[in-house]
């Protein structure tokens, strides 16, 4: 009996072997992605803020919005200090509360400059005028690197259980996996990327949405994005002139 259970055990050990040699990565349960790559942007983020021109600012005094992010980040990184792993599903909101209030800063301050800018208010200097548009520009391109990488197949830590096997974002490495390691799977630097691109090209590039979802989100930064450079390089040139 003993050794029947042995070679029982040895056939399911080789059967689960070969079910992961066939899916990929992305596909099942891995290990979670480290978490200093999404720690260290979210900072960025935070830092990013302090920059802007008061009038600009959701709240005052500045340091407020600030404060409370570098709160909920410690929290976030307290829980799991060095991966993003799976935990109860308060960590998974508390992390959606971080980025919902980066995002909201972000959005009433590009609001505010987007209003000060069709009124001719605050607009009289260029550069003051630029460093604030590339401020709300790449804290734009951060907050939807957040959003893609907190929603993509139901989140990081749903990605680690191999939980959903559709993707929303398709990236090359899936439809190509003989040009990428087996081990391969998307971590927040891919949605950083994607992020960029889209708020550049104003489009997709080598990373297509999938889900209505993403389709709307990837529209809606791009809109944002082209309003924002738009008008800031438009009314920048005008100053130089």
């Amino acid at each position: 009996m003993d050794d029947a259970d042995g070679r029982l055990a040895r056939i399911e050990r080789l059967l689960q072997s070969g079910e992961r040699g066939l899916q990929p990565a992305w596909r099942r349960a891995t290990r979670g992605e480290t978490r200093w790559a999404v720690t260290t942007v979210m900072l960025a983020a935070v830092a990013l803020q302090l920059v802007l021109p008061h009038r600009l600012v959701l709240l005052r005094p500045v340091w407020i919005l600030p404060v409370l992010e570098l709160v909920l980040l410690a929290a976030l990184v307290a829980s799991n200090p060095r991966r993003v792993e799976p935990s109860t599903v308060w960590w998974r909101w508390l992390g959606l509360l971080l980025i919902g209030v980066i995002s909201l800063a972000n959005g009433w301050s590009a609001g505010q400059l987007v209003w000060d800018l069709v009124h001719g208010i605050g607009g009289q200097d260029a550069v003051p005028l630029l460093r604030a548009g590339a401020v709300i520009w790449f804290t734009n391109v951060i907050v939807f690197a957040l959003w893609y990488w907190e929603s993509d197949r139901g989140g990081p830590m749903a990605r680690v259980r191999g939980q959903q096997q559709y993707a929303d974002f398709l990236f090359v490495q899936m439809q190509s996996p003989d040009m990428a390691p087996p081990d391969w799977e998307p971590e927040f630097l891919d949605y950083l990327y994607l992020s960029f691109t889209n708020a550049t090209a104003f489009s997709p590039t080598d990373v297509m949405p999938l889900s209505r979802w993403a389709k709307m989100l990837m529209m809606l930064q791009s809109s944002v994005s082209l309003v924002t450079v738009g008008l800031v390089v438009a009314r920048a040139v005008n100053v130089l002139r």
